[in-house]
This record gives C-alpha cells, sequence and structure tokens, in this order.
C-alpha cells in the first residue's frame, strides 16, 4: 500500500519539491500552503507556486492561517499520515502536529545543518563567503531547525555564485534527496543522528535595509552582498534623490588613501573600508538595468559617495 504524505511547503522552491513527489507511487493527500497573497499593483490575491501547482493535479488544498486550533489539529490527525514532507511553509508546527504522522514530519531544509538554521540560509551562505552548503533532510521536533539529521546533500560554492544560482543548485538536491533518502526512511533503513552542537549558526530572516551599502565596509563583503541581495532586497546606494540599484560588481585590492564612498576613475571604482568596488550593472528605479558605462553616458555622479550623505 502506498503511503500516506501530506506536503507543506509554499514558495518556488518547495513547488519544485512537490513536483518531485508527484512523479514517485505516493499517495499525496493533502498539500499545506500558505493562504493567497495580496499581489501587485492591483493587490490581487494570489496563491504561492505550491497552491498552484497542487490545484493543478487536483490535490486537496489547506491554506489555515495557523496550526494551533484544536479544529485544525484534529483535522490534520484525521489524515492518518505516514509521514509528512516539510519545505519552505512559513508556519511554526506545534507538537500535537509534528507527533500525529506514524513516521513524524521531515523537513528539508536549505543548508548543512547546524550551519544556518533558520529562514534565509541560502543569502546567509553567499554573505558569509561559505565554500560549502547543501540540503538536509530531518526529522522534525519543536526547536528551530533542530530536529535529527537523516540524509545530507552538499553543494559547492564558488567565488561567483549568485543566490539564483544556488537556488537552482540547492532545488535540484532536495530534489535528488527526496528522491533517494525518503524510500529508505520509509523502509527504516535511515538512522537519526542528533546534529552537533558546535557550528551552530543562524539565518536570520533578512530586512529590507540590508541592501543598503555602506563604502565602509570591506569591498568583497559588498560583493557578496550584491550576489546574495538580488533579486530582493536588492542593494543599492543614494545619490541625492536617487536610488541606484547595484545588480552586479566586481571586488577589487586596490589600496587608496581616498575616503570610503570617492569615485576613483571614469569607470565608477569606488574606494571602501578595504579595497574598492567596480559597479558593472545599475538600475535607476523605475528604469531599466543598464551596463555601467550605458548608464555613465546619461548620468553624472559626484566625486564622493560617502556614507554620511546615504
Amino acid at each position: 500500500m502506498n503511503p500516506r504524505i501530506a506536503f507543506m511547503g509554499t514558495p518556488d522552491f518547495a513547488a519544485h519539491i512537490l513536483e518531485a513527489l508527484l512523479r514517485e507511487p505516493y499517495n499525496l493527500v493533502a498539500v499545506y500552503t500558505q493562504p493567497p497573497r495580496p499581489v501587485g499593483r492591483g493587490y490581487k490575491l494570489t496563491p504561492s507556486p505550491v497552491h498552484a501547482l497542487a490545484e493543478k493535479h487536483s490535490l486537496p488544498v489547506f491554506t489555515p492561517s495557523s496550526l494551533k486550533s484544536e479544529e485544525e489539529q484534529a483535522h490534520w490527525k484525521s489524515l492518518d499520515l505516514d509521514v509528512a514532507i516539510v519545505a519552505a511553509y512559513g508556519l511554526i508546527l506545534p507538537k500535537a502536529i509534528l507527533e500525529a504522522p506514524q513516521k513524524g514530519c521531515l523537513n528539508i531544509h536549505a543548508s548543512l545543518l547546524p550551519r544556518w538554521r533558520g529562514a534565509a540560509p541560502i543569502q546567509r551562505a553567499i554573505l558569509a563567503g561559505d565554500k560549502e552548503t547543501g540540503i538536509t533532510l530531518m526529522k522534525m521536533d519543536v526547536g528551530l531547525d533542530t530536529g535529527d539529521m537523516l540524509y545530507t546533500e552538499k553543494v559547492t560554492l564558488d567565488d561567483h555564485m549568485t543566490t539564483s544560482h544556488l537556488f537552482d543548485l540547492l532545488t535540484t538536491a532536495a530534489i535528488k534527496t527526496v528522491s533517494k533518502a525518503l524510500p529508505l526512511y520509509l523502509d527504516g533503513k535511515l538512522e537519526p543522528i542528533p546534529q552537533p552542537q558546535e557550528g551552530i549558526t543562524y539565518a536570520d530572516k533578512l530586512a529590507k535595509e540590508e541592501g543598503l551599502l555602506d563604502w565602509t565596509a570591506s569591498a568583497s563583503s559588498l560583493e557578496r552582498k550584491i550576489r546574495a541581495l538580488n533579486p530582493w532586497p536588492g542593494t543599492w546606494f543614494e545619490v541625492e534623490e536617487d536610488r541606484i540599484k547595484v545588480l552586479e560588481a566586481i571586488a577589487l585590492p586596490l589600496v587608496s588613501s581616498a575616503p570610503p564612498g570617492t569615485i576613483l576613475d571614469n569607470q565608477l571604482t569606488i574606494a571602501c573600508g578595504e579595497g574598492a568596488l567596480r559597479p558593472l550593472r545599475l538600475q535607476k528605479v523605475g528604469k531599466s538595468p543598464l551596463s555601467t558605462a550605458e548608464f555613465l553616458r546619461g548620468y553624472s555622479f559626484p566625486p564622493c559617495l560617502s556614507h554620511e550623505t546615504l
């Protein structure tokens, strides 16, 4: 008899995993996802990527705003699940939810735990300059990504890795993890391993203000920020009333006595606290992205973009 499975997830990352599960001989009896949210200028209520995919395949979809009520927990228990698969769902799972499926709830987390527990592991790995990350399949408990590990799939980062590229690599790794590890787990062939107490870090949720470029920081850290925080919240600096987005840049090991924020040449190379940053693609809010050379043909910068003017 095919195992009875519920899937819980919300964004594109989770939708790709659900798509992979649909290709396997599992009995997907329920899909849980975040409620539709207002999107765009018209604030039209829009279902999540997981919601849209589930409806396309005529799967039962549930969108509670919380799982804390007795009614929601009773309904969950009535599903008589063998296991639940969770990927970027966005709601806390109370103990009653975690314990209802016969084999528990399994989380597909986009880091090599215990590094980068929390909400934004993909971006935080790039911001920190990590050389390796991956996917961890773990059995959930009531803590924040603290459950025992069942399986890991590693991914290598290079010095040019963007969030978009890493998202694609981790999505592929997550699909591979589900394909290889879930059958082993259901057959009782994976032994849960407690997470080590060393190396614990937390991937805090991204804040919009993190995208502001502070020229007193090192050029290498700013370049990582540009790779990590695009497309959201984006990275930018301000010139008087204009917000200039930086979409791509390179860090240069230049030594300069100029104050941070000083423009050093006609390629818009900008002095930083350490080294210099040269933007390669820029975008004025509401306009199309341009190469720096194209941008400079239509925009004049003051000689200094000092941190105090931002």
